[in-house]
């Protein structure tokens, strides 16, 4: 009888942790700030914060402390969160396994052309595997494109790249926006700052344009025609310097930054946005396959 009495309660009762108040714990210390926990658990801020104080005074510990970049963990709940995302991933493989059905049918995904091949490769791999009777259609074009495809109904789902601020899409991550030149690259040094995007509908540009009007920067564009290939090619040439997020910077370019004279970038967020006319089974899956995805690769990173 050791064994039950170690986790009987002074009362006789059984000690269960909240599956949902260790979710929200987890949503909290990973965006380091209440209200985003909120976007992404679909609650409001005071929500958030009643079931991080519920979950506080059953441990009876503080989890959270303010700090000057948001919430920070406190010992205690460094300690606690390790596990509780091993108890999260647990809970969520038991749940699938257990109420798994074939899912059948179709779904269309736009993705950033920038995201396709990094961040996204392996969750769609994952989902592929998950729901072999699934037809993925994949969409790749710049974020304001895609938004615009989202409303009219020619895709489902879509992950866009958005400045910081009010969005309609839950956010998967935030990230920096960063200068990107090749290895021991001069194209930086030259007086007209020349400049490889993906498309002249890409997210970054009014942000890049932004900053170097700001710095009292000239600049010209090298190549802005829809294509990361060739965009990844005058830069590795050293024809240009682009903007990418730093995730996605390929490990033979440089990231440059004020110390190479070059104006700072604001970071970006990664947001999921979802059809407003409804989502069916496949496209709900693998809404959920992006979401636990990427905060794997949060995690991992």
């Amino acid at each position: 009888m050791l064994g039950i009495s170690g986790i009987m309660s002074h009362d006789g009762g059984m000690r269960n942790l909240d599956i949902a108040l260790i979710r929200t714990f987890v949503a909290v210390a990973e965006h380091a700030s209440m209200t985003a926990a909120g976007n992404v658990l679909h609650l409001t801020q005071s929500a958030v914060s009643q079931q991080v104080k519920r979950l506080e005074e059953t441990l009876g510990v503080a989890l959270f402390a303010r700090g000057k970049r948001g919430l920070a963990v406190t010992d205690a709940g460094e300690r606690l969160l390790g596990r509780a995302r091993r108890l999260l991933s647990l809970n969520d493989e038991i749940w699938t396994d257990m109420t798994a059905k074939v899912t059948r049918g179709s779904v269309r995904l736009g993705v950033p052309y920038d995201l396709i091949g990094t961040s996204l490769a392996p969750v769609l791999k994952a989902y592929a595997d998950a729901c072999p009777q699934v037809e993925i259609s994949l969409v790749c074009n710049s974020s304001p494109r895609l938004l615009e495809a989202l409303e009219r109904g020619e895709i489902d789902i879509a992950v866009i790249e958005e400045p910081l601020g009010a969005s309609r899409g839950e956010c998967l991550g935030i990230e920096r926006l960063v200068w990107v030149g090749a290895k021991a690259g001069a194209a930086h040094l030259k007086p007209v700052l020349p400049i490889s995007m993906v498309a002249d509908t890409c997210a970054f540009r009014p942000a890049v344009l932004s900053a170097l009007r700001e710095q009292g920067r000239e600049w010209r564009t090298v190549f802005e025609n829809g294509n990361i290939e060739a965009t990844t090619a005058t830069v590795r040439t050293d024809l240009a310097v682009t903007a990418w997020l730093a995730s996605t910077v390929p490990g033979d370019l440089d990231i440059l930054g004020v110390e190479q004279g070059l104006p700072e970038l604001p970071p970006f967020a990664i947001n999921l946005h979802l059809s407003r006319s409804g989502m069916d089974v496949p496209a709900t899956e693998l809404a959920r396959h992006i979401r636990n995805g990427l905060v794997r690769q949060r995690q991992a990173a």
